[in-house]
């Protein structure tokens, strides 16, 4: 044990810098595991604590006033109800800020789907003025306990008595309107009423839904919500970035094996005859490998505590949404479990592929056996060899075709021809045969042939190198991505900077004209939205109007064409999937007892309300119900113009009557991904570092046997180094171009995949710039050459005594 520790400690005196990039990269690499662990589980347990506490609905029935909605208490697999609780929307303001509301007529506190208060108090019988605001809402509003709300456009005021935790669908301007809950009282015209349904299995949520639909009659049926998607609400951002930390995450603790597992190999070629020497004093195989095993277990360990201790003391202070991640995950129960089970199945991967490595170490012979004569991966070619003897290659031009029975060497057109060397220049050619000489460099045609001679270990340098570099492509493809979604928002679905929604009774061309006279305001595009039921009445989606006709709304279109024609109309991919239909296909939805019609003839990309939209111009719902007017416009902006100012001028030219806020970006919920892609890339990084130095380290051991041979050609220290250089150079130019030609369609397709997922759709993704690809490639280049340089040059100026006693 002792001899065992005393070549450790000899080996990682001489390895330092390598043992210092394996810690570096293993803490990385499980710090990543980590965060990712915590973002998986901030996203998902706090949605689900509060709607276990609050004994939440499974399904929540907006109906007309008229629905007799006691008889969904008798359907079969309904638990209990909350409600029926009149509703009215609204909308209210305090300190300039506006939002819209529902308004929830409230007796007593629910028992199902109970608020959760986290400021405040409950709603009082003595203050018929006082509400509960739901907690989202009142983070936009930036209200708090004892705060006014006014009501737009009416003499009205709210007090906030409180401020609580809803399991409920959560307030999103522009798309889903705020929980308020109210007195009866404060409800005096209710426009609905609202019932939640507790299920007692929740997976038979579809069933009840379409139970509660036939028992009530779809014209009674106003809007359906299930606890389904305010669970995918609840997550959303957090669970995209776990899922980025964990897949990255998993790419670059692969990578890192792959790294250790080829400097171990390496390492044991450069070693053999101490290693035999080992064994020839007594060493066992099983000493030999544990020598290796253990010494880079014990680098894996050290990085992996060293990750777990900091993510657990300082995880929380890091600011922005990871730091609130790990403050919620290191509450939760499986908190301690994670910090102990990540990072020892990191360090178990790190010791499997050590262990494959370390167990060649152990198959080497005592008596170190004679090396061959030739190189394994084939003699020098034709090109090289010429190089070795010759300054350049001849390049005939305008040679004749000699035939068959001619004299001297036949030339079949045009080509290249080295000289022999034997003396002229070329004197069996025909003459008026004009020769051009091609220079190139002996070190270039050698240090290729280096590269790439032995080609199942140049293959797997080359492979290894790669995977880091794929995964950085990768991430620079994410980067561009969200940078496209706020530089060309037109590109990904939102071609609107602002919406604008309207009063009832407001007049269309008079508002019209009031948007379009704001000297930042481009188009201004009327609109409505309305839930519709789906055919199986199992849920609701979105059915959109905007625009019309003659001045067509500019949706973003990944497949097929725009809607032009009556009863033609564009999809998201979240409804596509949920009534699995395609382009081209005719569906059938309720808008309250009327059916509506339509041919998909596009597939559009929505990132709102999870894909689950149809779009369609506002003449073509006017033909099923002339009546219908615009209740929103969505304003597109000339190029320059500032939101925030706009919307302050139309709000007060509205005077009341505009309510105006920006349109909702998903990536503004991304923006901690672009650090997260960073810390990604700098471990990356780091894992291509470990593979290049151990890539050098190889080369310039194996140049050791050629050093004697490379000077009695008369090549000099500086030609020597270059050889070890260009070697180094095109095997990073290789792993660079494999990287840009698999990496691109894998990014593609894990961006799209994900768009797809989420309902937005396939589409979103976007490559990197060439510029920014040619640089970071010739980057990457110049960096592996530059490694290379200093250790190679050392090696090129060895002592005679020194080469002959490496070689020996």
């Amino acid at each position: 044990m002792r001899a065992t520790l005393r070549w450790a400690h000899s080996d990682l005196r001489s390895h330092r810098g390598e043992a210092l990039f394996l810690v570096l990269a293993t803490a990385g690499i499980v710090a990543s595991l980590l965060l990712a662990t915590a973002l998986f589980g901030y996203a998902t347990n706090p949605w689900q604590r509060v709607f276990t506490q609050a004994r939440g609905a499974h399904v929540w029935l907006h109906t007309d006033r008229a629905a007799d909605t006691g008889r969904l208490a008798a359907l079969d697999g309904v638990q209990s109800v909350a409600g029926p609780y009149p509703t009215a929307s609204t909308t209210v303001a305090v300190r300039g800020t506006r939002a819209s509301v529902e308004l929830r007529g409230t007796a007593e506190r629910p028992d199902v789907g109970r608020p959760l208060l986290t400021a405040g108090h409950w709603l009082d019988a003595d203050d018929p003025d006082g509400v509960v605001l739901e907690t989202r809402l009142a983070r936009a509003l930036l209200a708090q306990p004892g705060d006014t709300l006014t009501l737009p456009g009416t003499p009205r005021t709210l007090t906030v008595l409180g401020i609580a935790d809803s399991p409920e669908r959560r307030y999103r301007p522009g798309e889903q309107p705020g929980l308020v809950w109210a007195p009866p009282a404060a409800v005096p015209d209710p426009g609905g009423q609202v019932i939640g349904l507790r299920l007692t299995d929740p997976g038979e949520t579809d069933y009840a839904v379409q139970r509660a639909v036939t028992v009530l009659g779809a014209g009674a049926i106003g809007q359906v919500s299930t606890w389904e998607q305010a669970r995918a609400e609840a997550q959303g951002d957090n669970r995209l970035l776990g899922q980025v930390l964990g897949l990255f995450g998993l790419g670059a603790l692969l990578a890192a094996g792959l790294a250790v597992h080829g400097a171990i190999g390496t390492r044991i070629r450069g070693h053999l005859r101490d290693i035999s020497v080992l064994k020839a004093i007594g060493f066992t195989p099983g000493q030999v490998v544990r020598v290796f095993l253990l010494q880079h277990l014990a680098y894996a360990l050290l990085g992996a505590v060293a990750a777990a201790a900091l993510t657990q003391a300082l995880g929380s202070r890091v600011p922005g949404r990871l730091g609130d991640a790990v403050g919620v995950w290191q509450g939760l129960p499986g908190h301690t479990v994670a910090l102990f089970v990540v990072p020892a199945c990191a360090v178990l991967f790190i010791g499997a592929t050590t262990g494959l490595a370390a167990w060649r170490a152990g198959r080497v012979p005592p008596v170190p056996l004679p090396r061959p004569a030739g190189a394994q991966g084939g003699g020098l070619s034709g090109a090289a060899r010429r190089v070795l003897g010759l300054p350049g290659f001849r390049v005939p031009v305008g040679a004749r075709v000699r035939g068959r029975g001619a004299r001297g060497p036949e030339v079949r057109g045009p080509g290249v021809r080295g000289s022999d060397g034997a003396g002229g220049s070329g004197a069996d050619a025909s003459p008026g045969v004009r020769a051009l000489e091609v220079r190139v460099a002996p070190a270039l045609v050698l240090g290729w042939h280096k590269a790439f001679a032995r080609r199942p270990r140049s293959l797997a340098t080359v492979a290894r190198l790669t995977l880091p570099l794929l995964l950085i492509v990768v991430a620079m493809s994410a980067w561009t991505t969200i940078d496209r979604f706020h530089s060309r928002p037109e590109q990904i679905g939102l071609p609107t900077a602002l919406t604008v929604r309207v009063d009832g009774g407001a007049d269309e061309r008079g508002t019209r004209a009031l948007l379009e006279r704001d000297p930042g305001v481009a188009a201004a595009y009327p609109g409505v939205e309305v839930a519709a039921l789906v055919p199986g009445q199992t849920a609701t989606i979105a059915l959109r109007g905007l625009g019309t006709r003659a001045d067509p709304y500019p949706y973003a279109l990944a497949e097929g064409r725009r809607a032009h024609g009556p009863d033609e109309a564009v999809a998201g991919q979240g409804l596509l999937d949920l009534l699995e239909v395609e382009v081209g296909d005719w569906v059938r939805m309720t808008v309250g007892d009327r059916p509506q019609i339509l041919h998909i003839v596009g597939r559009s990309i929505e990132p709102e309300n999870a894909g689950r939209v149809i779009s369609t111009s506002l003449d073509t719902l006017r033909e099923n119900d002339p009546r219908l007017e615009p209740a929103l416009y969505q304003l597109r902006l000339h190029p320059g113009a500032d939101p925030d100012e706009v919307a302050g001028r139309l709000t007060e030219a509205g005077h009341g009557r505009l309510d105006v806020h920006a349109v909702a970006n998903p990536a503004d919920g991304l923006s901690p991904l672009r650090g997260v892609v960073l810390g990604l890339v700098a471990v990356l990084a780091l894992v291509g570092l470990i593979e290049l130095l151990t890539a050098i380290g190889g080369t310039v051991r194996e140049s050791e046997r050629d050093l004697l041979a490379l000077k009695a050609i008369g090549l000099s220290p500086r030609q020597i180094t270059g050889i070890t250089v260009t070697a180094t150079a095109c095997t990073a130019l290789a792993a660079v171009l494999l990287a840009a030609v698999l990496g691109l369609p894998l990014a593609h397709w894990l961006i799209d995949a994900q768009g797809a997922s989420s309902g937005i759709g396939a589409g979103i993704a976007r490559s990197p710039s060439p510029v920014l690809l040619v640089v970071v490639g010739a980057g990457a280049v110049l960096g592996a050459a530059a490694l290379a340089a200093v250790p190679s040059a050392r090696a090129a100026r060895r002592r005679l005594a020194d080469t002959l006693s490496a070689v020996a």
